[in-house]
């Protein structure tokens, strides 16, 4: 009996210590996703894994093994990347930062290279030791039963998966959050594999070719700007992303001086401003940055496009960037984290930018920057690749307003900030409004300040400034009243402001009741008198006749037309 046990050990060793570190990975990962629901998915998934692996191997532990480490390793991955790259992992990752700025990245942290090649030489002994211990299941079989059944048993296990991934399927209301809860939560492989499914991408609804010819072909027939005509007498353009910032003075409370700043007042160099009309809530700057760059929202592209920096921006084939580029523009991009953020470098060079600088190379602590310091840095940038006859756009991403509003206690602001100034306001609601005014009290003095750099001097400029999106104030903002005109009520959550100015005279801008912000390039454009693309051209006369708008244009048909021409012929989008 004694030997009889001995032999089944030493027999079932093997797969006994795989099922061991199956359940060890499981703890690791599965167990750590917050929600019991989001637990249970990644086991469904991991067992999955597993039948497929069993019959791709017709080895039990080596299965084991392989579909436990895989997680394991994916989970070790999001790990990784979300402490040193401050975002979680995503498919797209594998596929961009493999092509792309995988070896840069390591090269920011070489320890990562001593643990790569452990990983490398390590993994590959311990599979061949499991291997040669393991043993074989089906191999009763003849060989073509065997290689049936292997087949059908794999084919069996990944329509198992491929169900456990569907939005509707048994695990729909993992499904059901949106993306910056994706993005932000702690649920790492949930959404490693929800995101397989938000990242589809779809064209919007395209109208008939003969009417988009018609009512989009005058466009292409380019008119000459009524500005200069040789670059070295084109303005240079100073772009603001101002993070979530609106105007609280459209607030029914907010009636106090401290809600009325200069940033949202009109003076004589004023050439535009109003509400803007943004295509995110409470974050998802990334989405507001593609739209402002390349003249397009990101929801005309189904729920991928809220990853436009992975999905959509090396797709893009024309912005504002490159049409600068080819007036002979430098375009510059000043931003506020590591560059690796959110694909930001890559998606930056990929919307036309000759230059990125990032919070290390400006040095600068990334997340903590106030906007004096991003207008500071970007005035020093500017100083150092001005060159004669050669304009410049820089684009400038800020910080100092990005949420939470509610981490300090009030008495840690600073005067008159540190007290309830909003009579009225639940604790909760002042806590986050007083923070938020007085972010904004400093981010009204730093423009102040880049205005005197760029606008009190001969050389001409355009200063364009926006809020990409409003903050949540955790979820409160929504229900607290405000004073916005019936017919952009309805719009109440996704309005910010924008503001164009500049230090010489220029032609007469537009005024709209709401302006869409993937409309604002071809305002900076018109702003700066230059020349257009038709493109552009095209986008100028989509805001003229829809009033500013976009998606929410009274003509659907005319959208779909112009959808038609910009996809179809000019291929913008690739």
């Amino acid at each position: 009996m004694p030997r009889q046990s001995l032999r089944f050990v030493r027999k079932s060793a093997a797969w006994l210590c795989a099922a061991g570190f199956f359940l060890f990975c499981i703890s690791m990962t599965a167990l750590r996703e917050p929600d019991l629901l989001q637990q249970a998915f990644v086991i469904a998934l991991m067992v999955c894994a597993f039948g497929m692996l069993l019959f791709a191997f017709a080895r039990p532990a080596t299965a084991l093994v392989v579909s436990g480490g895989l997680f394991l390793g994916l989970n070790f991955l999001s790990v990784l990347k979300l402490r040193y790259l401050d975002s979680p992992l995503m498919p797209a990752d594998f596929v961009y930062y493999a092509r792309s700025s995988l070896l840069e990245t390591l090269g920011h942290y070489p320890h990562l290279y001593g643990l790569a090649l452990v990983v490398g030489v390590v993994t590959p002994l311990v599979l061949w030791v499991i291997w040669r211990g393991d043993r074989r299941v089906l191999a009763h079989l003849s060989p073509s039963r065997a290689l049936v059944t292997r087949v059908g048993g794999v084919a069996l296990w990944a329509l198992a998966f491929w169900v456990c991934l569907l939005p509707n399927g048994p695990f729909a209301q993992v499904h059901a959050r949106n993306v910056w809860e994706k993005l932000s939560d702690d649920a790492q492989i949930t959404n490693f594999f929800v995101n397989f499914s938000d990242s589809d991408v779809r064209l919007p609804e395209l109208g008939d070719d003969t009417v988009a010819e018609q009512e989009w072909g005058p466009t292409a027939a380019v008119e000459p700007s009524a500005g200069p005509h040789s670059a070295a007498d084109y303005p240079d353009i100073v772009q603001v992303l101002e993070e979530s910032t609106f105007n609280p003075s459209n607030f029914t409370q907010c009636n106090i001086p401290e809600c009325r700043v200069q940033l949202f007042k009109t003076d004589a160099r004023t050439r535009a401003t109003g509400p803007m009309r943004v295509h995110t809530f409470g974050g998802g700057t990334w989405v507001s940055e593609f739209a402002t760059l390349t003249g397009m929202p990101q929801d005309i592209f189904g729920p991928g496009g809220m990853y436009a920096p992975y999905v959509l921006a090396p797709h893009v084939q024309d912005s504002l960037p490159r049409q600068l580029q080819r007036l002979g523009y430098l375009t510059v991009a000043i931003y506020p984290t590591n560059g690796s953020f959110l694909n930001g470098r890559n998606a930056y060079t990929a919307y036309g930018f000759d230059q990125f600088y990032d919070a290390g190379q400006l040095g600068l602590t990334e997340w903590e920057e106030s906007d004096a310091q991003m207008f500071a840095a970007a005035k020093r940038i500017y100083d150092k690749v001005k060159k004669p006859g050669q304009p410049v756009f820089v684009m400038i991403l800020t910080l100092a307003q990005h949420g939470p509003h509610d981490t300090d206690p009030l008495s840690s602001l600073p005067a008159p900030f540190n007290k309830g100034l909003l009579k009225g306001l639940p604790t909760r609601e002042s806590l986050n409004f007083n923070t938020y005014l007085s972010n904004l009290h400093n981010s009204d003095v730093a423009m102040r300040g880049l205005e005197h750099d760029f606008l009190d001097r001969a050389q001409p400029t355009v200063i364009v400034h926006f809020g990409d999106h409003q903050p949540s104030f955790s979820g409160l903002i929504r229900d607290m009243p405000r004073t916005w005109p019936t017919a952009l009520g309805q719009y109440k959550d996704y309005l910010t402001y924008y503001m164009i100015k500049s230090n010489f005279q220029g032609a007469p801008l537009p005024h709209y009741p709401m302006l869409d912000i993937a409309l604002l390039p071809s305002m900076v454009l018109q702003a700066a008198d230059l020349p257009t693309d038709p493109y552009f051209s095209a986008a100028i006369a989509l805001r003229t006749r829809c009033n500013g708008l976009y998606t929410d244009c009274a003509q659907p048909e005319l959208v779909k037309s112009y959808h038609a021409w910009i996809f179809d012929r000019l291929h913008v989008y690739q």
